[in-house]
């Protein structure tokens, strides 16, 4: 990418977040990716140029230091911070002002320091070579928190039986968040049963919120609507994604049509979540259970017997079981973390210069890892231990945020697959990525912030709900065909 010679014509919006927007480039597999901030601080946005710049810094060195070593190599990208032109991102705010959703222009983007991430563009397949005219496909997950709270200093009983996702949703209905609660149960998916994980993916498709993306090509063809009283079209999303999956036995011109396209896609999506490109010797993958979490969230609508049923686990490479790995770092919970977050706060009173040794704001270096990596299991009032745990409740929180980015794409009838990496049978089969994002360091401050939520969550849920929602039966979750895929580097 030369620097010199950028035109904002050759980018185009892609989506943003809470803290940035990122644009694409119309021919290369890049990204850039732009802090933003609100409207009513722009005055003051020459001032934090050195702090724009530590800002995209501190995030590449937490992904190159902190989050790949715990998720992996192959599916961390960490980018390279690059500083742009001024006059191009001043232009490039112009053009993609119009495509932004309205509900997203109460923040502007950052046209004072210059500075991005440059990033690969994970909707896309690279290097893509396969001969396919069918553009790749891309679902992007953001998945949530898939265990229930195990720790002694939980206080509310419910917060050991019904997850964090499913009580926030009664919140978020009653704040105007969003206008329908969502069916989708991180505990379903985080299973490692291919039943249970079915039917979370189907309701992401039904419910999207702001937990599913489609893309196809690089374009977003599926989300929730700027509009949320506006559901979106899966009439017109099986229209996306029928060329896909036409070898199907079923009869393409009605209702079970439809079904068997969603049927598929959906299978895809679970055999790459599920997929770690290893096994043991007996060809049967590790599995990773979760002895100390319940792993029932009593406010899932599948059917009691149907989540009683059977033992599972998630294979122990696989992208879900890696999240879960780290988000699990957060074995005190908010209830056990906040005191000694205080704990600290009381001691940096005292003693202030001690903010730099502690790495309370980094830097994100193996010196920052090693202390998540080693703090000690038992409380022993020491400031060490209590920076420790409140260190790996700030990673554990990341890792509760992260999206999954699953790329795929048809593969020609010549690609060789490795034995390993089959997942049975023959038709349709596809070459795929999964990639991990969204994977900023969350601020030490936010700890106050989360404790405050967290009372009002639960809270509210236990005013608005005294009794469990109607399940319905599980006649439609019978077992299915899944696809066969093949490994793809990024």
């Amino acid at each position: 990418m030369e620097l010199d010679k950028m035109d904002e014509n050759d980018w185009k919006y892609h989506g943003e977040g809470n803290k940035s927007i990122v644009v694409s480039h119309v021919q290369h597999s890049r990204v850039l990716r732009l802090l933003k901030y609100p409207s009513e601080d722009v005055e003051n946005a020459h001032q934090t140029r050195e702090q724009a710049f530590q800002h995209i810094l501190n995030i590449v060195d937490y992904n190159r230091n902190v989050m790949k070593p715990l998720l992996g190599e192959k599916y961390v990208h960490s980018g390279e911070v690059v500083k742009l032109p001024l006059d191009f991102v001043r232009q490039l705010s112009l053009k993609v002002q119009q495509e932004r959703p309205e509900l997203r222009c109460d923040k502007v983007m950052d046209t004072f320091s210059g500075c991005g991430l440059c990033l690969p563009n994970l909707t896309h397949l690279s290097p893509c070579h396969f001969g396919d005219h069918r553009p790749p496909l891309c679902v992007e997950i953001k998945p949530k928190c898939g265990f229930l709270p195990f720790s002694r200093h939980v206080t509310k009983e419910c917060k050991r039986k019904v997850c964090r996702f499913c009580m926030h949703q009664h919140f978020k209905l009653a704040n105007g968040k969003w206008n329908r609660l969502s069916r989708y149960c991180p505990l379903d998916l985080f299973s490692g049963s291919k039943q249970r994980m079915y039917v979370a993916i189907k309701h992401l498709l039904e419910e999207p919120q702001n937990n599913l993306k489609i893309f196809k090509g690089g374009e977003l063809i599926y989300c929730c609507k700027d509009d949320a009283k506006q559901q979106p079209d899966l009439n017109e999303l099986v229209q996306h994604l029928w060329p896909y999956f036409h070898h199907s036995n079923s009869l393409y011109n009605g209702h079970q049509s439809s079904k068997a396209v969603f049927n598929e896609f959906i299978q895809v999506i679970c055999s790459a979540l599920l997929s770690s490109g290893d096994s043991n010797r007996s060809g049967e993958p590790r599995k990773v259970q979760l002895a100390e979490s319940r792993p029932l969230c009593e406010a899932s609508p599948l059917h009691r017997e149907l989540l009683r049923n059977g033992s599972h686990g998630l294979p122990k490479d696989c992208v879900l079981a890696k999240i879960l790995q780290v988000q699990m770092l957060d074995n005190l919970d908010i209830e056990g973390v906040y005191p000694l977050y205080k704990r600290v706060e009381q001691y940096l009173e005292e003693f202030p210069k001690e903010r730099n040794r502690l790495q309370i704001d980094g830097p994100y270096d193996e010196s920052f890892l090693e202390k998540v990596k080693t703090c000690p299991s038992e409380d022993d009032g020491s400031i060490e231990y209590a920076v420790g745990k409140v260190l790996q409740y700030r990673v554990a929180m990341t890792a509760k945020d992260c999206s999954i980015m699953i790329t795929f794409a048809p593969c020609g009838e010549d690609e060789k697959l490795q034995p390993n990496l089959e997942i049975q049978p023959p038709k349709p089969r596809f070459t795929y990525s999964v990639s991990i994002l969204d994977l900023d360091p969350k601020p030490y401050d936010s700890i106050l912030h989360q404790y405050k939520l967290d009372s009002k969550i639960v809270n509210y849920y236990l005013r608005s709900t005294n009794s469990a929602q109607d399940l319905p039966t599980s006649n439609l979750y019978k077992d299915r065909q899944d696809c066969t895929l093949l490994f793809h580097a990024v």
